[in-house]
């Protein structure tokens, strides 16, 4: 049988006293603090192929055009996703601005604009996961009630993309500040005249590429496995499989979320400083497997998330 009703607990979420366990026992983890060199030019490599090749694409012979937006445009998008979501720690430079701008420019294949709020949205998951109030990475009530069963979440996950994009702006408002409204600026500004040299065909392009990237996508199986209930009473779960090495090691999520100033690149060496803490987690292996037992295993549904009230 589906769950009814969300796990709720009255327990603190397990990261923050995870973490102090390990710096005690593990102080020497603080030297993977700091910033990845690297993910500047990744997120800029990437936004410049993403934007390439997207006038070429949209011309080709639709067996052509499907496979090749789903197969390379949608893992691309998806990892642009990610270098974002490294940015919205501020993972690429030492000042925050320097981040802002970056995840600005990654935005730019993305369309439409977001990073920003995203950020705001995606670190008030961090310090108030699983907050009723708080959380918008949780299904809403609607949600549960509509896309049940094996169609209903068949459905829910085939535009899991949509449900992640929208459902902040109606669970939890925010303000536009001074950077959201330079992300918006930006965004209409640059994907105008991106639109008016290379055509509209190439938007088109961009926004499948990005809607098959929260579909049924291989990597689109992260935002089901993080923090879904497969096992009851564990809360967050990571991924170690290869498809981490395209998701900049978002699969490592326990850790993530353990130390959110380590970069992806540096997860791994803290899961083998501190695998006491980990070993013992369940964890996924597959993507795809998450994906299809999302869908198929009656016992797994959008209620399948623990809440808190505070």
């Amino acid at each position: 049988m589906a769950n009814k009703e969300f796990y709720w607990s009255e327990e603190r979420e397990p990261h923050f006293e995870r973490r102090k366990e390990i710096l005690e026992k593990h102080p020497e983890v603080k030297e993977l603090y700091g910033i990845d060199k690297g993910l500047k030019y990744k997120t800029l490599a990437l936004v410049i192929f993403q934007l390439a090749t997207a006038p070429f694409i949209a011309t080709l012979e639709w067996f052509w055009y499907l496979p090749i937006a789903y197969f390379i445009g949608a893992s691309v998008s998806h990892t642009i996703f990610l270098t974002i979501h490294e940015l919205s720690h501020d993972l690429a430079f030492k000042k925050k601005v320097y981040n802002n701008w970056l995840s600005i420019i990654a935005n730019i294949p993305i369309v439409a604009p977001y990073a920003i709020s995203f950020k705001t949205y995606h670190l008030k998951h961090h310090w108030d996961q699983g907050n009723d109030k708080e959380d918008t990475d949780i299904p809403c009530i609607t949600e549960t009630k509509i896309f049940c069963g094996y169609i209903g979440k068949l459905l829910w996950a085939m535009n899991q993309i949509l449900f992640y994009a929208v459902r902040p702006m109606f669970v939890r408002p925010i303000k536009l500040e001074k950077w959201h409204i330079i992300n918006i600026i930006f965004q209409i500004v640059a994907i105008s005249v991106y639109a008016y040299f290379v055509g509209f065909g190439a938007i088109l392009y961009l926004v499948l590429s990005i809607f098959l990237a929260g579909s049924l996508h291989p990597l689109a199986g992260h935002f089901i496995s993080e923090h879904y209930v497969f096992k009851e009473g564990q809360e967050t779960y990571s991924y170690y499989g290869p498809l981490n090495k395209l998701a900049l090691n978002v699969g490592y999520h326990n850790e993530h979320h353990d130390f959110p100033n380590i970069p992806g690149t540096r997860l791994p060496i803290l899961k083998k400083r501190a695998p006491e803490f980990y070993d013992n987690l369940f964890f996924h292996s597959s993507w795809v497997n998450v994906i299809f037992q999302f869908i198929t295993n009656p016992k797994i549904d959008l209620h399948s998330r623990i809440k808190r009230e505070r």
